[in-house]
């Protein structure tokens, strides 16, 4: 089965405040790219890389003088948990465009996770590697210790029954009221009765505050009300991993804190392990237990939330307060 299909079948069956200072412009280094490529492996554990084995867009995003990987210390802090999913030298382009470059890290089992970083830096490709949408050029993704792309097509198809997923906005079908489209899962996937599917619907739409809205249609709905919809129908084959795509995007700051507040109460009242793409930092303060940095394709550091807020990593920092100086620019 080629990609496209897998990617066919599995839409179809789911369809700044901190206190830190700020952070000063550094100057050029005056060291060639090796010089700094050698201190970078030095500090990271990297394997050394000349200038001229990085990617070029990569080269592309770097200033002149320094080394992409220089602030990529590679700080994976202990969190405490095994690892729901982990990615081990990841390196995935399209074209001449390298997106994930050598990404190792994990997503710890029962905690709230986010990955955070600049636009186009690969966080929304993360979530496709992890539910088989995407496969790596090179490295591996595991899922509960299971090699995703190594997996034959039934397993693989079992596999993403233990994943919900909610789309930037609800990817709710626009022919189905929200009860049918909260249902659709179920009847794709089970064999369920419809009292017994109605049972479960109701009680998710209940939970995300949508139990008087099950007849109206998407087009009914506010951009905070099909997001819920969303979140009910990612919830209703019980998945130990439900993943978010910026669900922030579009809201406003007020519907952003309400919707950070259903997920923390539906993920204490569930468990599992749930992954939260954001630019917002705000929903980060708010929500997350772990948090993972991503830059160049690369995690820059991660660990839990706490101690990254208090990182003296100078990207993370800059990242993490918003200053407009510091290792990130308009490269």
């Amino acid at each position: 089965m080629s990609d496209d299909q897998r990617d066919d079948e599995y839409i179809d069956g789911v369809e700044a405040e901190t206190g830190a200072d700020p952070i000063p412009e550094p100057a050029a280094d005056p060291r060639s790219d090796d010089a700094i490529a050698q201190e970078a492996a030095g500090r990271s554990g990297m394997t050394s890389e000349s200038a001229d084995q990085i990617p070029a867009n990569i080269m592309d995003q770097t200033r002149e003088g320094e080394h992409p990987y220089q602030w990529h210390e590679g700080v994976n802090r202990e969190h405490g948990s095994t690892d729901a999913v982990e990615f081990i030298d990841v390196k995935k382009s399209f074209g001449r465009n390298t997106v994930l470059n050598g990404l190792n890290f994990g997503i710890p089992e029962g905690q709230i996770s986010m990955i955070i970083g600049p636009s186009g830096t690969g966080k929304s490709v993360c979530i496709k590697h992890m539910v088989g949408l995407l496969y790596p050029d090179e490295g591996d993704v595991l899922v509960h210790g299971q090699s995703v792309p190594n997996m034959a097509d039934d397993d693989l198809f079992e596999m993403r029954k233990k994943f919900g997923v909610l789309f930037q906005d609800g990817a709710l079908f626009g022919s189905m009221n929200v009860f049918d489209n909260t249902a659709f899962p179920l009847r794709q996937h089970t064999d369920k009765s419809e009292e017994e599917i109605a049972e479960i619907c109701n009680r998710r739409l209940r939970e995300v505050g949508l139990a008087g809205a099950l007849d109206k249609m998407p087009n009914e709905l506010s951009g905070g009300m099909r997001k819920r919809a969303g979140f009910a129908r990612a919830l209703v084959l019980d998945p130990q991993i439900v993943l978010f795509d910026e669900p922030d995007s579009g809201l406003d700051p007020v519907r952003t804190a309400l919707l950070c507040e259903l997920i923390q109460e539906v993920h204490a009242e569930n468990g599992g392990a749930y992954v939260v793409i954001t630019h917002d930092i705000m929903s980060a303060r708010r929500v997350a237990d772990y948090l993972a940095v991503l830059w160049k394709g690369r995690i820059v550091e991660s660990g839990p939330a706490s101690e990254l807020f208090n990182s003296p990593n100078q990207f993370v920092r800059q990242f993490l307060s918003g200053e407009a100086r510091g290792p990130l620019g308009m490269e």
